[in-house]
Parts: C-alpha cells; structure tokens; sequence
C-alpha cells in the first residue's frame, strides 16, 4: 500500500521497544520474508509475475544484499542509529516527492538479458536492501519502471520477488551473527498481516493522502530520534 515503506514504521518501531538497533534490523527481516511469500504467490496466481525477468534481477540484488548486510551486522550500536536516522531522511524526500506520479511503463515481461547498467544498477539497490530494508521498494519499483520499462503492476510483482530474495539472503547474514529475535520477528510477521488488512481498510476510509501523511509524521519523528536531535 506505501509502496514499500512499511519499514520505515516497524523498524523504529522495534527499536522504541528496546531492541539494539543492528537486531532490531535483522529481526525485522523475517517478517519481511513471511509478508513477500504470500505476496509472491499471490501475483503469481494471478498471472502478473515475470518469473524469468525476477530471476535474472535477484542475482545482483542478492549479491548486493549480503554485502549489504555485512556492512550493517558490523556497524557498532549509534553508528547504525545514525545511519537509519539518515537513511530516514532520504525516506522522506522520496515520500514527499511521491515518486509514484512519474512512474509509467509499458513492458510486461523481460524479452532479453539484463545490461551491465542495470545489472549494476540492481546490485546497488540489493546493498541499500540488504543494509536497511526501509524503502527499497519505492527505489526498486522506480529501476524496474524507469530503468527497464515495466507498466506499473508487473513492476510491483517484480519487485516483491525481488525483495523476498534479497531479504532472505540478508536474513540469513543477521542470523549467522546472532541478530535476529525469531519471537518477535513471527509477532511482527502476524502484525504485517493484520496490519495490511486493516491500513487497506482505513487507505479506503481516509484515503491515501491520510495515510500518507502519517507516513510523513512517523519518518521524521523517527530521523530526529535516531540522529539524536532530541
């Protein structure tokens, strides 16, 4: 429904709840996985998905998603806040611009091979996932329309086996150094759930510029925390 961002409320959400910062990255990851499992079958089961053009752009994205990763398991306590402090506010740009207004294609499915731009171009947007998972949707969705030329709803298929790839490699780096809380990770997976049903409801009741909006609110109380403005 936000178009990818649902991180950028769980994540400083987690860390309100007392988790260190670098566990709280890596736990929100199973959730994120539990959520794109479903989301794949869905769109696949409606006959949307390009299977073939989701494959070959997961290879760099994945490749991209460990080194990410790495760097972020390795990164100490307040460097990471900062670092999604920041990383918050590049959120809010993008949210405010609403990206979503220039985002048109045309392409339904990958005929050829990925070039070595946007091969590149999809490794880098892997690192910024594997790092910090808030809003890798928004910057996915706009290579795969912008860069490669989707219409708008293969790209949103695309990108959600994209990130389900990506972010289970990643898991999996949170979980070699210990930084995943599965008890809270299968809460917040049963929390994305529910949530998604109802934000539905309430994007329909409000609208979407309510929802964004509060969006708004959340990301820069959450950059202004992080960054230890207050």
């Amino acid at each position: 429904m936000l178009a990818g961002s649902g991180s950028a409320v769980t994540l400083p959400v987690l860390i309100l709840l007392g988790l260190p910062a670098n566990v709280a990255n890596g736990t929100n990851r199973v959730a994120i996985v539990l959520q794109n499992v479903a989301g794949v079958s869905a769109f696949r089961h409606q006959g949307v998905l390009d299977v073939r053009g989701a494959a070959m752009l997961s290879v760099p994205a994945v490749l991209g998603s460990v080194l990410g990763a790495q760097v972020a398991v390795n990164l100490d306590e307040e460097l990471m806040r900062r670092a999604i402090g920041a990383l918050m506010l590049v959120m809010l740009v993008v949210i405010v611009v609403r990206p979503k207004r220039w985002l048109q294609g045309e392409m339904e499915e990958m005929t050829g091979r990925p070039n070595w731009r946007q091969l590149l171009l999809f490794f880098a947007i892997g690192v910024y996932g594997g790092f910090i998972q808030a809003g890798v949707g928004i910057f996915l969705l706009s290579g795969l329309v912008l860069g490669l030329g989707y219409d708008l709803v293969r790209a949103n298929a695309v990108k959600v086996a994209i990130v389900l790839c990506l972010t289970f490699a990643a898991l999996w780096v949170f979980v070699r150094n210990g930084q995943v809380r599965w008890d809270v990770g299968l809460v917040l997976a049963i929390g994305n759930v529910i949530g998604a049903w109802l934000g539905a409801r309430v994007a329909v009741e409000r609208g979407a510029v309510w929802v964004r909006r509060l969006l708004i609110v959340i990301v820069v109380f959450s950059a202004i925390r992080f960054l230890g403005v207050v």
